[in-house]
């Protein structure tokens, strides 16, 4: 991307601040409370993976249409962790044109708070104003833990037909992602908090509020 059409990209974004990250690590939560605090909308990228899902096509996002024709099984027990990174659709980026026509559709004010796993390091930052972005890397304890709170833990395993194996293929592909993005921070010299648990929610929320220049 050259250094105009970055520049106009972060201009159309100026209202937006980043929330990134694995999955586990609590940026819905985070983003709840600096919203409520400060008076800025919420745009969840998980919110709308249905509705980008749809108006993709096979040609704008074949891994997601590869991934919709394989059952649960092949999905979550045919392939190793390692393929599951790889092949996995939203951690290739698909649809991550459609969050941008969406956030750039949102009024200015009072500002957006974006979040969700599916906002990757490498895609984000050239359309953002430097600090306000930063990542949540939990753990794989914390990781744990956060989606046996939730009660979500066995939901995908479970529609499989071996929900033990599958389960440790979840988590290790979560694994998997989370080094990806640190190694991209680390390149791309973005901000990231380690999310073990040394940290409770008020706290959390001030370092990531601190960080997003709130």
């Amino acid at each position: 991307m050259g250094d105009a059409v970055a520049d106009k990209g972060r201009e159309r974004l100026r209202h937006v601040r980043w929330i990134g990250g694995a999955s586990g690590a609590g940026k819905s939560t985070i983003a709840r409370h600096l919203a409520a605090r400060h008076g800025l909308a919420v745009y969840s990228t998980d919110d709308v993976m249905v509705d980008h899902a749809r108006r993709s096509t096979p040609e704008e996002a074949p891994q997601l249409s590869r991934f919709m024709e394989m059952t649960m099984d092949d999905r979550w027990l045919g392939q190793s962790p390692e393929a599951m990174l790889k092949s996995f659709h939203w951690f290739r980026g698909e649809g991550f044109d459609l969050m941008v026509e969406d956030l750039r559709g949102l009024p200015q004010q009072p500002g957006v708070i974006a979040e969700g796993f599916r906002l990757l390091p490498h895609l984000v930052a050239p359309l953002a104003e430097r600090g306000r972005l930063v990542w949540l890397l939990p753990t794989p304890e914390f990781r744990t833990t956060a989606f046996e709170s939730r009660g979500t833990m066995w939901d995908i395993p479970n529609s499989t037909s071996d929900p033990i194996s599958a389960q440790r293929a979840l988590l290790e592909r979560d694994h998997l992602f989370a080094e990806q993005l640190r190694g991209e921070l680390n390149e791309l010299r973005v901000p990231f908090v380690e999310v073990d648990g040394s940290l409770d929610e008020e706290q959390l929320t001030d370092r990531v509020a601190e960080l997003l220049g709130l």
